[in-house]
């Protein structure tokens, strides 16, 4: 170990440890002795040489010149630190306001640690095995430095330099809150995120841009995939899923930015939907119905409306026996059952060669037998053999896609198809799309940061020109309360009989799809029925 390295150089021992940097890295003193020292490099006994028994003055590796101009001013951090809230009144730590001195500090420590060890010797070892020795050298750097602080705030730095080794450093401690749905970062000193549908700002800062940069490349490194100068751009993923774009310079002018969609560690359900307001009990057993009936779904939304958690609710009624195929550009979507096939783009190499798009993907699909495609989010081409596919036989396919309502989804798949350079009258598109599309489920966030189901409808047909469509759940708007929170409902819109009941008799689901629309409907005084706002 380190401290025990010191001892060596005392007494010339030279047991090295095979985490620490080689033994010549620095000399022993004059007149150090051969010792007959025979303890494991794991053991941890003290002696008078210890730099946790008794602090030594002796050089620190890692003080050259840049590690000695970056020495900390002890006492003044710790004045600055030491004035923190009661415990239970404290904001979360990743939130708390750091001195300059406490960076200098870790500044200092992180130099004179990546200088003690070995990092080929430390990616060899397990995560926990590893932070436990970085922990241990930490402390006897600290030690060594003479560095005053209090318990909780070397805990504290601790966790902040493991992470900057070994996960992603001061983004660590934002990833492990569950509140947190968005990680929005903009250079290395401004941090925001997303909290119960509100944006507010964090004092979470990176060392510089240098280590931000490193952070993103570690991310999207682990699929396979680059970012630079040359590559700018990168969509990739976290283990857990989570959505990640990187953008750097020379596009990115203040540095680079980074952006995480986190997903929850508990995945979110139909009935936790409707806890949270998201949905009506009613209306939830509706999409339940039309997720076992195998409608071709659309989820339509702005970005951040809550379409991929939507998507993954509705998975959960795939029956286990049916092999689903997913198709996403950063593989996202969670699904529960056993057979499931997950496909990814994957974008081009250095030559501009090797690109795999989204469109070759679902093509691709349509040879593997799937019972059902699910398309991650469509943006381009795609969407016409998406629609091939909802038309041959896979019923029950879904995709996202971001609109702003029903009407204006179907306007986009057309554009979409268009653009694509499909040479194909708009009246055959048109019903390409009614033949193909079953239901369009409209998500949106609202201005107080809370999402809603705003529309369940049904495409019915084309009449002429015009693609004719049937709102069977919507939700109505009625007012704010004292709080600024929207105050709303969701409602039947009175349709007895949907267009896809047919198909929900097929699977012994029309009874509990009749009752579901008849407790939805909303009377007024009178007792008649409401069907507007």
């Amino acid at each position: 170990m380190f401290g025990r390295r010191g001892k060596d150089n005392q007494d010339g021992a030279g047991h090295a440890d095979p985490v620490r940097a080689p033994a010549n890295v620095h000399a022993n003193p004059p007149g150090g002795s051969p010792g007959n020292s025979t303890e494991p490099p794991s053991g941890r006994q003290a002696s008078a040489s210890d730099p946790r028994q008794a602090p030594a003055t002796g050089p620190l590796p890692g003080d050259g010149p840049a590690a000695k101009a970056a020495a900390p001013k002890a006492p003044e951090s710790a004045k600055a630190e030491s004035a923190r809230p009661e415990p239970g009144k404290s904001e979360p730590p990743q939130t708390s306001r750091r001195s300059e001195e406490y960076y200098d500090t870790k500044t200092a420590i992180f130099s004179a640690l990546i200088d003690a060890i070995d990092l080929s010797q430390l990616a060899k070892m397990d995560a926990e095995s590893a932070r436990d020795e970085i922990r241990d050298i930490v402390n006897e750097i600290i030690s060594l430095k003479n560095v005053i602080m209090s318990i909780a705030e070397q805990e504290e730095l601790l966790d902040d330099i493991c992470n900057d080794v070994l996960g992603y450093g001061p983004l660590e401690p934002l990833l492990a809150r569950d509140d947190i749905a968005d990680i929005m970062v903009n250079g290395s000193d401004n941090v925001y995120i997303e909290v119960s549908g509100k944006i507010e700002p964090t004092h979470v800062r990176f060392r510089d841009n240098s280590q931000l940069l490193n952070i993103c490349q570690r991310i999207v490194s682990q699929i396979g995939r680059r970012v630079d100068e040359a590559s700018p751009i990168c969509d990739a993923r976290l283990p857990d899923g989570s959505r990640v774009n990187v953008i750097v310079p020379p596009l990115s002018i203040d540095g680079p930015s980074l952006t995480i969609r986190k997903f929850k560690k508990d995945k979110l359900t139909l009935e936790q939907m409707v806890d949270f307001g998201t949905i009506s009990p009613e209306g939830a057993t509706i999409l339940e119905i039309i997720g076992r009936s195998r409608c071709n779904v659309v989820i339509s939304g702005g970005t951040g409306s809550g379409k991929t958690t939507l998507l993954n609710c509705l998975t959960r009624y795939i029956d286990e026996d049916e092999r689903v195929i997913t198709c996403e550009d950063a593989a996202e979507l969670q699904l529960q059952q056993p057979h499931v096939v997950r496909l990814e783009t994957r974008p081009p190499n250095l030559e501009g060669e090797g690109e795999v798009t989204m469109r070759e993907l679902v093509r691709n699909c349509l040879r593997m037998r799937p019972e059902r495609i699910i398309v991650g989010e469509v943006r381009g081409p795609e969407a016409f053999d998406l629609l091939q596919a909802m038309n041959t036989g896979h019923d029950g396919s879904m995709g996202t896609l971001h609109a702003n309502s029903p009407r204006e989804a179907l306007s986009r798949v057309e554009g979409m198809i268009t653009m694509g350079g499909f040479n194909l009258p708009p009246r055959t598109i048109r019903e390409m799309i009614t033949s193909s599309i079953d239901v369009i489920v409209q998500a949106a966030r609202l201005r107080d940061g809370s999402r809603r189901i705003t529309h369940v409808t049904e495409v019915m047909g084309t009449e002429g020109e015009v693609i004719t469509l049937q709102d069977l759940f919507v939700y109505d708007i009625l007012g704010e309360d004292a709080n600024g929170r929207i105050i709303g409902r969701h409602r039947s819109t009175g349709i007895a009989r949907p267009a896809f009941w047919e198909r929900a008799r097929y699977f012994n689901e029309e009874k509990r799809l009749a009752a579901a629309l008849d407790a939805a409907e909303v009377h007024d005084d009178n007792g008649m029925e409401v069907f507007g706002t």
